[in-house]
């Protein structure tokens, strides 16, 4: 499961990648983040380089990489860490487990082995524009007809 932060950096980028870039209390309204943790991911996104923000009248934030070079899986990582459901199965936080009699052995380890790459394959292949490509969300035509 990703973090409520994971999911509203991810929702704030999407929003700054369908245009050229947003005020926070903008993005914090239409995306319905609380603005003060709002800040808090935007200056991580901006510190990891995913961000920029810009001063004066056409201030805000904006992306600073096309969105199609960022993917789902760069985002989680930036946000809660390494993509893998145990220690052992890490790429960049590796720890043995420690009740485990050998990972090549281990039941456990081979079936959920398979899901991190699973995982991994999809979260690290789809980019914040193929998510945009799929339309707009369901609230955001609500918003447009009413």
């Amino acid at each position: 499961m990703i973090s409520r932060k994971a999911k509203y950096a991810l929702h704030a980028i999407m929003a700054l990648a369908r245009t050229d870039s947003m005020i926070i209390q903008d993005i914090a309204i239409q995306e319905k983040i609380p603005r003060k943790f709002l800040e808090h991911i935007l200056l991580d996104l901006k510190h990891h380089g995913l961000l920029e923000s810009r001063r004066g009248k056409f201030g805000g934030y904006g992306l600073r990489i096309p969105a199609d070079h960022i993917t789902f899986g760069q985002v989680l990582r930036l946000i809660d860490g390494p993509i893998a459901p145990l220690t052992c199965l890490s790429r960049t936080a590796y720890r043995p487990c420690a009740d485990c009699q050998g990972e090549e052995s281990c039941e456990i380890r081979r079936v959920f082995a398979k899901v991190a790459e699973s995982t991994r394959h999809v979260l690290d292949r789809t980019t914040i524009a193929d998510a945009l490509k799929e339309g707009p969300r369901p609230d955001a035509l609500n918003m447009i007809a009413n």
